[in-house]
């Protein structure tokens, strides 16, 4: 840079970088392609109930951006586990709130809300008949989840009306329990 250029800081609001968000919107609208995206975890006995999943990256455009990171799963001792991690319908559960929460930040920041706080609390039952295979009528998972969001910052009422019903319509993790996806299982016996 010369003497005479000031860098621009980017735009940020809740921590959200709306240059970037706005160009990355921009290159999947003219550019498809760019927008599709491609998610692989690993998961691996570890013993008893317990096991670890494997992340080395995620495919955007066609490139893979390497970012590993693992994660243990359990379950409760009156479950059979250890207690040492959470289990798969805690994570699960984590996964919906957490991605929801980033949909509620973005929709915040692009219309310029500053958030204060922001807090999903999600429930359901899972009746352990269906699981244990005990009664072939009861459902082995949720049939429901209940979610609370509690949110405040500078938005109205009606803001934050509009940003709940976007990010029920655009949240990758709502759609996927929301809807049947179709699981294609293959086994391999070795």
């Amino acid at each position: 840079m010369d003497g005479n250029t000031t860098a621009i800081a980017p735009k940020v609001v809740n921590g959200i970088n709306l240059d970037d968000l706005f160009e990355l919107i921009g290159r999947v609208r003219s550019e498809p392609a760019t927008g599709k995206t491609k998610w692989r975890v690993a998961t691996t006995w570890q013993g008893q109930t317990r096991s670890r999943a494997e992340v080395e990256g995620f495919g955007i455009g066609g490139e893979l951006v390497r970012r590993p990171f693992s994660i243990d799963i359990d379950e409760p001792l009156e479950l059979g586990g250890s207690n040492r991690f959470a289990n798969p319908q805690e994570h699960l559960i984590a996964a919906l709130n957490a991605c929801m929460t980033v949909g509620y930040v973005a929709q915040c920041a692009v219309r310029g809300i500053t958030l204060e706080s922001l807090a999903i609390e999600t429930e359901g039952e899972i009746d352990l008949r269906g699981f244990l295979g005990i009664d072939p009528a009861v459902p082995p998972g949720y049939e429901n989840l209940r979610y609370t969001v509690r949110i405040k910052g500078n938005g109205t009422p009606a803001q934050f009306y509009e940003i709940h019903e976007a990010v029920a319509a655009t949240s990758p993790n709502f759609y996927n329990l929301s809807r049947q996806v179709a699981l294609k299982p293959t086994l391999v016996v070795e």
